[in-house]
C-alpha cells in the first residue's frame, strides 16, 4: 500500500501546483497580472520542485489522485493502446499499475470469451476500485492481484504481453522491473510502455532503449510524439 509520507506530501504539492496555475489563471482574467505573475512562479516552482523529487525518490500514485487517471489520455488512449497490443481472445495479458482501470476494462472485453487480464497493482484501494468497475460492466476475467513490479509473482513464461502506461519511472528499480516482466513473458511476448513528459517520473525515449537492451528487449516499434511516446518491445532471442 502507498500510504507513506512521501507519496502523501508529494499529492499536497501537486494539488498545491494545480490550485496555483487556476488561480494565475483567475487573476489573469481579472486583469491582475502582478498577482496573477506571483500566483505562476509559485506554481512553477511547485512543478520543478515536484519533478525533482519525483526523479529522487520514485514513487506510485496514490489513491487519493486517482483523479487525474480519469482526464482523457490523448496519445495513451485506450484505444490507441488496444491498437498497439492488439490483445485477443486465448490471450494471458498483464498490466503493472492499472489503477482505476482505464486500460484494463477494454483491454480484459478485447480478450474476451477465452482471455485472461492479470492485473498488478501496489495499492490494494486502486484494485479494489477496479474490480468495482469491472463488475458494473459485467467484466469476469480479471485477476486482480497485490504486489511488486520489482519482483513479479508469477512464473517464467507466464504472458503473451504485458503493458505499462505511466508507471514505469514509478518504479524505484525500473530495470530490473523490466527484468521481471522479460522473465514472466513467453520468448515471442510483447511488451508495450507508454510515457508522456508531463508526468513528474517521465522516462525519454533514449532512456528507454538504454534500459530496454539492458533487460533483454529490443524496441520493435514507436508511436506518438517523443514526449509522449508508445513503445513496443520483444525479448531478444536468446542465443544457443
Amino acid at each position: 500500500m502507498v500510504s507513506s509520507t512521501s507519496a502523501l506530501l508529494k499529492a499536497c504539492l501537486f494539488h498545491a501546483e494545480i490550485v496555483a496555475w487556476l488561480v494565475a489563471l483567475g487573476l489573469t482574467v481579472a486583469a491582475e497580472p502582478g498577482w496573477a505573475g506571483a500566483s505562476g512562479l509559485l506554481a512553477l516552482g511547485a512543478h520543478v520542485a515536484g519533478r525533482r523529487w519525483s526523479r529522487q525518490s520514485p514513487v506510485a500514485m496514490p489513491y487519493v489522485m486517482r483523479w487525474i487517471l480519469l482526464v482523457p489520455r490523448g496519445p495513451h488512449s485506450p484505444t490507441r493502446v488496444q491498437r498497439l497490443l492488439q490483445p485477443h481472445s486465448g490471450e494471458r495479458i498483464l498490466e503493472v499499475g492499472p489503477g482505476v482501470g482505464v486500460h484494463a476494462l477494454p483491454i480484459a472485453a478485447a480478450l474476451q470469451p477465452d482471455g485472461v487480464l492479470d492485473v498488478l497493482d501496489l495499492q490494494q484501494e486502486m484494485l479494489d476500485d477496479l474490480m468495482r468497475r469491472a463488475a458494473r460492466r459485467g467484466l469476469g476475467n480479471i485477476v486482480p492481484r497485490q504486489g511488486d513490479a520489482q519482483r513479479l509473482p508469477y512464473p517464467d513464461a507466464s504472458f503473451d504481453a504485458a503493458y505499462l502506461v505511466s508507471v514505469l519511472g514509478e518504479i524505484p528499480d525500473a530495470a530490473l522491473a523490466l527484468r521481471e516482466l522479460r522473465r514472466v513473458l513467453e520468448p515471442r511476448g510483447r511488451l508495450l510502455i507508454g510515457e508522456v513528459i508531463v508526468d513528474p517520473d517521465f522516462i525519454s525515449l533514449p532512456a528507454l532503449h538504454t534500459l530496454a537492451r539492458s533487460a533483454g528487449f529490443v524496441v520493435e516499434r514507436q508511436s506518438g510524439p517523443r514526449f509522449a511516446y508508445m513503445a513496443l518491445l520483444r525479448p531478444m532471442p536468446v542465443a544457443a
